[in-house]
């Protein structure tokens, strides 16, 4: 990938917020799916690791922004970033991602209503 392409710090970003939601997220799932048992609570391994994760979410999320929403004017004549179709389907995969990653982060303090 080159260092122009978003992508690679979007996808980044969708990663650790899963990293993020997994403490809270995991054990909720598994129940949805019927997997059921005392052991469920203690699957709050990577709590500690909570916020390096949105720390993570946070700066990745920030980079890719700053590269999706650079001027056309810094894109080189014929690279995907000067195509106006290509920014646009960018910007939104931008959004729906970042909306997703906000869903992870804050998952435990929306999810104990679903429980």
């Amino acid at each position: 990938m080159s260092p122009q392409n978003p992508n690679l710090h979007i996808i980044g970003g969708i990663v650790a917020a899963v990293g993020a939601g997994l403490c809270c997220a995991g054990p909720f799932i598994l129940l949805l799916l019927g997997v059921s048992g005392s052991w469920i609570s203690n699957l709050t391994l990577l709590e500690p690791y909570r916020p390096i994760f949105i720390v993570l979410v946070l700066v990745l999320f920030a980079v890719a922004g700053r590269k999706v929403y650079r001027p056309v004017e810094a894109c080189e004549p014929g690279t995907a970033c000067a195509v106006p179709q290509v920014r646009k389907r960018r910007q939104v995969i931008y959004w729906l991602t970042a909306l997703a990653a906000l869903a992870l982060v804050t998952s435990n303090y929306w999810i104990v209503w679903f429980a």
